[in-house]
């Protein structure tokens, strides 16, 4: 994996961040959409346009692919390079959280 893409998506928005999450298995878009919706509690609500928009970015930097095409439907995993954008993205949000944890005391000080 290149350094340049890895710093294209790191920091990875919110969006790009549930819907790789979400891949972790296999889906189509509208799957994509209702899981993020579930795993946000409803807070992150998925445009069919950002939603496109990201996976065809993603298919074309090789984070996911299209694994079952159905008539109009594709479905898509995410790719090793994809795992390991996550997991570099989920080891950042790891260290935020608990450099925030350390210093949460002497913010109510």
């Amino acid at each position: 994996m290149s350094e340049k893409l890895l710093q294209s998506y790191l920091p990875m928005s919110e969006t790009a961040y549930y819907i790789l999450l979400s891949l972790t298995e296999v889906r189509h878009g509208y799957g994509i959409m209702q899981d993020v919706g579930e795993l946000t509690g409803g807070r992150i609500h998925l445009g069919a346009g950002t939603l496109y928009g990201s996976l065809s970015r993603m298919e074309k930097d090789g984070l996911i692919a299209v694994v079952l095409e159905e008539e109009r439907r594709k479905s898509y995993q995410m790719t090793a390079v994809g795992r390991l954008i996550l997991k570099a993205e989920i080891t950042r949000i790891s260290e935020l959280y608990h450099n925030a944890k350390r210093m949460e005391g002497k913010l109510d000080a």
